[in-house]
């Protein structure tokens, strides 16, 4: 065995203690400890606390100082409970109790989408408990594909992928996946992607909450070339641990709007308002660590934005 790869078993080792000792836990205590965690990083250490107040000030900059930083405290809370949650999943929500722990705004809707035997396009983000809800809908039957990055270390890609696809929520990797994800298109599944990252100076650049970003023109191209409805979706803590709402921000259907899939920029348009708007009624949910606003947009966005 090489360093790297007992390094490599090592973190992975490492991790599967900590899951461990945190499904041995309640999670309320998982909770409290979450409280504390929020506390010293967000107060003490001030961990990445120039991107947070960075980004926290642009889209709500008629907050004050006080009111951003409780913003900020809570995210760090959100992001641990968010951890725990996770790992407590597998054990606490299955098919006889799940409405003990779900909700649903819009559920109508969804699952008509959701069972159309075209397929679907779902795009979410860094908001709420986006693990939990392409475990949830797996678990509801309907499953998905997602698209995202293998991790360096491949014990815990192998483990994380593990529990994604205990219910059906299938990884495909992020480079060298186009013809599996067309062979999903094709075949009338469920692509599911997380439509705020970062696409570099070449990405889309569009508005999202009041910024200029960019985004990844794949997302929009997959319904404009498919013919496959988007949706955009959210899964949504409700006060207590382990209680979620999912919630469907609107579906954009090529067969009802041609005129809103005729570009790539007015599809990147329409989901980053939908998940603009669910991110602004509970803000503390929103990774802020997240650096979504990076580089300079092109030179006309910018003079359209001046002469606004």
């Amino acid at each position: 065995m090489s360093f790297r790869s007992l390094t490599d078993w090592l973190a992975y080792c490492a991790v599967r203690v900590v899951v461990c000792i945190v499904q041995s836990m309640r999670i309320e205590t998982c909770h409290a400890i979450a409280r504390m965690a929020a506390l010293l990083l967000n107060d003490v250490f001030r961990l990445r606390g120039a991107v947070v107040e960075d980004n926290l000030r642009h889209v709500f900059s008629e907050l004050t100082a006080k009111e951003r930083h409780a913003i900020s405290r809570q995210m760090w809370e959100h992001l641990f409970l968010m951890v725990c949650e996770i790992a407590h999943a597998p054990r606490k929500i299955h098919r006889g109790n799940w409405r003990d722990h779900i909700t649903f705004q819009g559920q109508r809707r969804l699952v008509q989408c959701l069972l159309d035997p075209r397929p679907i396009v779902l795009v979410t983000g860094h908001f709420g408990n986006f693990e939990l809800g392409g475990f949830i809908t797996g678990l509801l039957g309907f499953p998905s594909f997602t698209v995202a990055r293998t991790l360096d270390n491949r014990y815990l890609d192998r483990y994380i992928n593990r529990f994604r696809g205990a219910h059906g929520q299938f990884i495909l990797p992020k480079q060298g996946s186009s013809a599996q994800v067309k062979a999903v298109l094709d075949s009338g599944g469920v692509l599911s992607l997380l439509g705020d990252q970062h696409a570099g100076p070449k990405g889309c650049w569009v508005e999202f909450l009041g910024r200029p970003a960019s985004c990844h023109k794949a997302i929009a191209l997959f319904p404009m070339t498919s013919g496959a409805p988007m949706i955009a979706a959210a899964t949504t803590r409700q006060g207590a641990p382990m209680k979620f709402k999912i919630s469907f921000l609107g579906v954009l259907d090529p067969a009802e709007s041609p005129a809103l899939v005729s570009s790539v920029s007015s599809v990147t348009s329409w989901y980053n308002d939908r998940l603009g708007e669910a991110i602004r009624l509970v803000p503390h949910q929103y990774w802020w660590v997240h650096r979504r606003w990076k580089g300079t947009p092109p030179k006309r966005m910018l003079a359209r934005r001046r002469a606004a």
